[in-house]
């Protein structure tokens, strides 16, 4: 088990959070796989988080669902390549296979040979190319050539739960790099508005959520308030731009919101702004 501290342990919190949706009678979706990368250590962390503030594992299953749909929907329209940034304990290539679709992940060596390793030992196939390495510090697009990414193939890229461990520097570069190196690409992301990396929402469930994540070692250093200027800045045009409060009316209107924070959280899809055919 990868030790439950820093960024790179909450892979395993997130993983928890996602397992909850399994136990529902009608769940947003279905993972069968996570499971294999569950142990009471993670269960102690993902309770150690939720302890104080219950909601933070509804921003997992609702954002899970809301890159799903968009996957599949970019999956739909022809796109054969799937990049994963900071990918975790992600399951999407395991879950959404497709004919004829190649998924790529990027995240630490670490991690990635847990995952593989668990996968294996169960008898369920990757179906992803791992490449070991920080996305941001080691040269992204390199790192990609060098393990057979085709920048001239319609790619969808996922970079969920990573923005708000990033600064702007990091985030417009990232962004910009996608956006400009590969012919046609679309991304999809979450990031939080500024207050709550500011600590300016007056809620102080919010500030406690906060304050763990910075307890184990995993600060939120970067939010976002105008997302189409970042965007536009790096070559890129919005999508869809949804809060986690939208999502939760969408898909349990009959349950109240249950923290200001689904607020203050959104999920986009951009893509890039060249010329179609």
């Amino acid at each position: 088990m990868t030790e439950i501290q820093k960024v790179a342990g909450t892979a395993f919190v997130v993983a928890e959070f996602r397992n909850d949706e399994n136990s529902e009678a009608h769940p947003l979706y279905h993972d069968p796989f996570v499971h294999l990368f569950l142990d009471q250590e993670s269960k102690k962390a993902a309770d150690r988080i939720s302890q104080s503030f219950p909601p933070i594992r509804n921003n997992v299953r609702l954002r899970t669902r809301y890159f799903d749909d968009w996957l599949r929907h970019q999956i739909d329209h022809r796109f054969r390549q799937i990049l994963i940034l900071g990918a975790g304990l992600d399951t999407r290539p395991q879950r959404i296979a497709a004919k004829g679709v190649a998924y790529f992940e990027i995240d630490a060596p670490e991690t990635q040979a847990f995952k593989k390793a668990r996968l294996e030992e169960n008898s369920v196939d990757p179906n992803t190319t791992y490449i070991g390495a920080d996305y941001v510090t080691d040269g992204m697009l390199e790192l990609l050539r060098q393990n057979g990414f085709d920048s001239n193939l319609p790619t969808h890229v996922i970079w969920e739960g990573n923005t708000m461990y990033l600064d702007d520097g990091a985030v417009h570069r990232i962004l910009t790099e996608l956006m400009s190196a590969i012919e046609r690409c679309s991304a999809s992301f979450d990031y939080f508005a500024e207050a709550v990396i500011r600590d300016e929402t007056g809620d102080p469930e919010i500030a406690s959520v906060v304050a763990r994540f910075a307890a184990m070692g995993a600060p939120w250093t970067y939010g976002i308030n105008d997302l189409p200027d970042l965007a536009a800045r790096c070559g890129a045009k919005v999508l869809d731009r949804v809060t986690l409060a939208d999502l939760h009316r969408t898909f349990w209107p009959d349950q109240p919101l249950a923290s200001p924070l689904y607020g203050y959280y959104s999920l986009c899809t951009v893509e890039n702004t060249v010329e179609r055919a």
